[in-house]
């Protein structure tokens, strides 16, 4: 542990000199720095490494308390105005209740699908207690086909089939890909010309969702955000059903 935290300690050296390195550049972009004064400023760094720390720590928590400031004021927003929250994304269970479960997720987390047999589970059992909200939240720089199912669920949404497609795209999670996509769309009897059109306009509606999750510092799939009469935030799935009793 001691030589991963010293690791991160001279990483975070080394990255602060290079911004100090940077703010002494002139404002010609080819104009190299003056030795002498890199030489100096590497000096100090060297004989003064706690004070670097120091600041990289103030900066980290400068941010996790921006964090907290915008995840708060959707939080709050949230529970003023739920629908506003909603917007157009796809909803299930209660039409009309004040409470409302937002999951963040992504058809090719193994999580998320494990995830959804509770949510059923949840929803069968509350069927008029709550509304549950799917986001997209595809990881695409781990999961290769979580873009692509994103839009091609996106797609069979415009034509009203959006949990039809989804569960279908979680049970046979193994096995996406484009032959999926379009044995789906089949199946649930989608206009295909149509359905290969709007896959091409579902980019915009899932960064928007992308953008939420930065907002909100989501770090993982699946996450849940929930607003109720007695609770308003980040909540595990685990917790749900002790808040729909009011035990929460």
């Amino acid at each position: 542990m001691f030589k991963i935290l010293t690791h991160f300690r001279n990483l975070a050296i080394i990255s602060f000199a290079c911004l100090i390195l940077g703010w002494s550049l002139p404002v010609q972009a080819d104009t190299k720095l003056n030795p002498q004064l890199e030489q100096q400023v590497l000096e100090i760094i060297r004989k003064n490494p706690e004070i670097i720390i120091e600041a990289v720590e103030a900066y980290q928590q400068k941010q996790q308390q921006k964090l907290q400031q915008s995840r708060q004021g959707f939080i709050n927003d949230f529970q003023a105005n739920p629908q506003a929250v909603i917007g157009d994304s796809p909803t299930t269970g209660a039409t009309k209740s004040k409470t409302v479960l937002i999951e963040f997720s992504d058809f090719e987390c193994p999580y998320c699908a494990e995830a959804q047999k509770e949510l059923k589970d949840l929803l069968v059992k509350y069927p008029n207690k709550f509304t549950l909200v799917y986001k997209h939240f595809p990881l695409y720089q781990i999961h290769e086909q979580a873009l692509p199912a994103a839009t091609a669920a996106w797609a069979a949404y415009q034509q009203g089939k959006f949990w039809e497609y989804h569960d279908a795209l979680f049970t046979n999670q193994k096995q996406l890909g484009e032959t999926l996509y379009l044995d789906t769309a089949k199946k649930l009897n989608l206009n295909l010309t149509k359905f290969n059109s709007d896959r091409k306009l579902a980019n915009n509606p899932i960064q928007k969702d992308l953008l939420l999750a930065q907002k909100l510092g989501l770090g993982g799939t699946p996450s849940f955000i929930m607003s109720s009469q007695n609770f308003a935030g980040p909540v595990k799935l685990t917790e749900v059903d002790a808040i729909l009793q009011g035990k929460q």
